[in-house]
C-alpha cells in the first residue's frame, strides 16, 4: 500500500489562471478584460442597476439633453472604453463627482459597459429600462458607502 500511494499520488492541479475581478482601470481602449463586460448581458444589466443606485439617472436619464445625453454618442471626453471609465472614476471639475475612490473597480467596469451600450439602445428600450428600475433603490447624489 505504501508503494502504491507515491505512484498514484498528487499531481499538479490544472487551472487556468486569470483575472477574476479587475482591480485596476482599463489599460487602454483595447484592454482584453473588456470582453468580459462589453456585450455581456449580465454585466451591462449590473451596470444599469448601479447607474440607478448611484443616481446617474438624475442627470443622464432618458430625457437628458446636450452633454448629459449619453445616448447620442457625442461625448465631449471620448467614448472609448478607457475614456469613459476614466471620466466616471476621476470626474470632471464642477460637473461629475469622482467615483473612483468610492466605487469598486468591478462596478466601474460594469457602469462603463452600460454607458457605452446606451447609444445602441432604441429609445423605447431605454424607457423600458427606466421603468424597470423604478422599484430599485435610487440615489439623487451618491456620497459613497456608509462608514
Amino acid at each position: 500500500m505504501a508503494l502504491v500511494a507515491p505512484a498514484t499520488g498528487c499531481s499538479k492541479e490544472a487551472r487556468t489562471l486569470g483575472p477574476d475581478l479587475p482591480a485596476t482601470a482599463p489599460n487602454g481602449p483595447a484592454d482584453p478584460r473588456a470582453a468580459k463586460y462589453e456585450g455581456n448581458v449580465y454585466q451591462v444589466a449590473q451596470g444599469d442597476r448601479y447607474f440607478t443606485w448611484y443616481g446617474c439617472g438624475g442627470c443622464h436619464g432618458s430625457g437628458a439633453q446636450g452633454a448629459a445625453n449619453l445616448g447620442d454618442q457625442r461625448w465631449a471626453h471620448g467614448g472609448a472604453l478607457d475614456q469613459v471609465y476614466a471620466f466616471i472614476a476621476r470626474g470632471h471639475r464642477g460637473k461629475l463627482s469622482a467615483y473612483g475612490d468610492r466605487i469598486p473597480a468591478e462596478q466601474l467596469w460594469q457602469l462603463t459597459a452600460y454607458v457605452r451600450s446606451l447609444p445602441r439602445l432604441a429609445p423605447e428600450r431605454r424607457r423600458r429600462q427606466d421603468l424597470d428600475q423604478i422599484g430599485e433603490a435610487q440615489g439623487r447624489i451618491w456620497a459613497g458607502p456608509v462608514q
